[in-house]
């Protein structure tokens, strides 16, 4: 599915372009609304940031490429907050943003697989 369908969003989160459904300014989604849900995570498949693998799903029509447990060189992780950009194994060991202090949404380490190969 092409980015041309009608519920697609792009915004730019401190300079970053995020895609998703109904994202807000902190990269909230229709999916995800939690005050603390405010990451997007950068798709190995297509370099895209989205803020969860159902806008990702639902904008591409397909499920989001898991990043290999080895690169770890560029960030994959976006603070809605601050506009902090983490690597994966960064945001795996963290609980918050190390440069805002705002705390991350500890459900979305449930889900890690999705996102990242552990």
């Amino acid at each position: 599915m092409a980015d041309s369908a009608a519920n697609v969003q792009y915004i730019k989160v401190f300079g970053v372009g995020v895609y998703g459904v109904e994202v807000d300014s902190q990269t909230r989604c229709r999916h995800y609304r939690q005050l603390i849900d405010v990451i997007a995570i950068k798709c190995s498949c297509c370099e895209r940031y989205y803020p969860c693998f159902q806008c990702h799903q639902e904008l591409t029509g397909r499920a989001p490429q898991v990043w290999p447990a080895a690169p770890d060189a560029e960030p994959a992780v976006l603070c809605g907050v601050c506009g902090h950009q983490l690597r994966a194994s960064d945001y795996l060991q963290a609980h918050n943003c190390p440069k805002c202090q705002a705390l991350f949404n500890p459900g979305c380490k449930a889900h890690k697989e999705l996102y990242f190969e552990v």
